[in-house]
């Protein structure tokens, strides 16, 4: 029988202490105010507030039962412009399982807005220190990534290895800045062969890797506008114009994307391109669709031809990889969860991940879970006290979870979360079978 992963955490961390006596204590963070519990939090539970040593904000729960677990959460986005306690709020109400679940909380708001994984990954850091710190010693400390925040966590588990007993990673975008961002490129281009008012034609002109100018005063409800005009893709089907709804029909099938995620996508390929442009790459294009061919269209032979062109720059493609890409080195034991229609994170970045962590030598460290779900935010209650608890088994009993056995623990707890929805057989493809390989 294998040792459980909390005795190999151990004795490893027993082996490292010899080995360098001389290492530095983590440097301390602020201690956190008390402060009520916002909307959403259940009823008993402490909560504490404040900024980490570099000015990210903070929310620290602690469930009037607790568990001894903690679990830090990185959240999704990223969010632009700058940060503030509400979307610690928010997330907290969002994630109110995890506390009900008798599990204290800790997430970080990450100091700046923008795609900086490191950075946010540090700052997840930081926030588990502040409860470890100041609120409580856990017993066990889990790491939660959603969405953006996954491939954050991700790096968090790479980064800062003796600081986590376990990962769960859900909905998550994680085939790295350098594979999960390009189809939004591909949209740009397609989106602007066939609507050409994204620049429009009275506008500057700029590369659309850029996403906007720097001096652009674009809102989000003008884009909206703009491709409701071309597309129609906020009204009913029998009110679009025939030119709309094809229109709106070749993107659909050439991106591979559903109609409801069309104004979101082009919205991060607009402003979080932007940021990438301005403030990750040095103003170099991380993104390339040069051979490229697009398929799908009622003419692929004048589609391709139209599409603008773009090669990406060595130097900012790897700049935006270092900080963005998964290496897979992670060191304990990672489960993830994902709606298989997922619309926003498509289900394939799973198969991508899961390559990584195997080319990395630590396959056997990942176990994959699917829902049979077309949400992104939120996979509902019952999903998600059913992975706790078998990561958890993992980390203290080495009972490696499987898909059926997740799916027996969430159909044991459904009398007190809720109806199942995992998928025991499903496995997703190639992500080169959705995304356009480069």
């Amino acid at each position: 029988m294998r040792a459980p992963w909390s005795t190999l955490v151990l004795l490893t961390s027993a082996i490292t202490l010899v080995a360098c006596q001389t290492t530095p204590e983590p440097p301390a963070e602020p201690a956190p105010a008390t402060t009520a519990c916002p909307k959403g939090v259940p009823e008993g539970a402490s909560c504490w507030r404040g900024t980490d040593s570099v000015g990210a904000h903070v929310l620290l729960i602690k469930p009037a039962q607790w568990s001894g677990v903690l679990v830090v959460h990185a959240h999704g986005g990223p969010v632009l412009g700058t940060p503030t306690p509400k979307r610690a709020d928010d997330d907290a109400a969002r994630w109110a399982i995890t506390v009900k679940a008798g599990h204290a909380w800790a997430a970080s708001v990450f100091r700046q807005g923008g795609v900086a994984v490191r950075d946010a990954a540090e700052d997840t850091e930081r926030v588990r220190r502040m409860f470890v710190q100041h609120v409580a010693k856990p017993k066990h400390t889990l790491l939660h990534g959603q969405s953006w925040g996954a491939g954050v966590a991700a790096k968090a588990a790479e980064m800062y290895p003796a600081s986590w007993d376990g990962v769960l990673l859900s909905s998550g975008v994680l085939a790295g800045g350098s594979r999960s961002y390009d189809f939004r490129l591909d949209l740009r281009v397609v989106y602007q062969h066939l609507c050409g008012n994204h620049p429009k034609a009275d506008e500057p002109a700029y590369p659309l890797w850029m996403g906007l100018p720097a001096d652009s005063k674009l809102t989000r409800p003008e884009l909206a506008a703009r491709v409701d005009a071309c597309l129609g893709v906020r009204k009913p089907a029998a009110q679009r114009a025939p030119e709309q709804a094809t229109k709106l029909k070749t993107i659909v099938d050439v991106i591979r994307i559903p109609e409801r995620s069309v104004i979101g996508h082009l919205n991060w390929a607009t402003w979080h391109f932007q940021d990438i442009a301005l403030h990750r790459t040095g103003g170099g294009n991380p993104f390339d669709n040069q051979r490229v061919r697009y398929v799908g269209s009622p003419d692929d032979v004048a589609l391709n031809a139209a599409v603008l062109r773009y090669a990406a720059n060595p130097k900012a493609q790897a700049r935006f990889a270092a900080d963005t890409d998964p290496t897979g080195d992670i060191r304990v034991p990672v489960l993830t969860v994902h709606g298989i229609d997922d619309p926003t994170a498509f289900i394939e970045m799973d198969h991508f991940f899961r390559q990584t962590m195997e080319k990395a030598g630590r396959g056997a460290n990942l176990v994959q879970t699917f829902v049979r779900s077309d949400q992104h935010s939120y996979l509902g209650d019952a999903t998600y006290p059913p992975l706790f608890d078998a990561l958890l088994a993992w980390v203290t009993r080495g009972e490696k979870p499987t898909p059926q056995t997740v799916s027996m623990r969430c159909e044991a707890g459904k009398s007190r979360w809720g109806n199942c929805a995992f998928d025991t057989a499903y496995t997703p493809r190639p992500l080169d079978t959705r995304v356009y390989p480069r």
